[in-house]
């Protein structure tokens, strides 16, 4: 098993996770020390416990409006398949209606010319 050192809200933790999973939590690391210091920044010194509490508060909010936005997106996309399979269908019928229009016409017109042709020889 890995460690890793990082540094947030100004302490330092030393971390263990999988190997190769160092570089993305030192980058998780990070993100979690700049909401501390913005807040830090909106709210001045309030005391570490708060700051950890509001930056953890806020990531949770992002995550959860994260996942509202996959779950519309996704529900867009199952909608927009069915758009598409729907029209699909359409064209599929449109196709089939104009393949059987042809064939009747094609039937008339061997019709009308075997009539000529019967009509040029009596």
């Amino acid at each position: 098993m890995a460690q890793v050192t990082v540094t947030i809200g100004g302490r330092v933790y030393r971390l263990a996770c999988n190997e190769g999973e160092e570089p993305h939590l030192e980058t998780l690391a990070r993100s979690i020390d700049g909401k501390i210091d913005e807040i830090r920044g909106s709210f001045g010194e309030i005391g570490d416990q708060r700051l950890v509490v509001m930056a953890a508060l806020t990531i949770a909010d992002e995550l959860s409006e994260a996942r509202r936005t996959i779950a519309a997106l996704e529900s867009k996309a199952l909608e927009n398949a069915d758009i598409d399979s729907a029209a699909r269908r359409d064209a599929d019928h449109q196709l089939a209606q104009a393949a059987e229009a042809l064939g009747e016409a094609s039937h008339r017109i061997e019709s009308l010319a075997a009539a000529l042709a019967q009509s040029a020889k009596g």
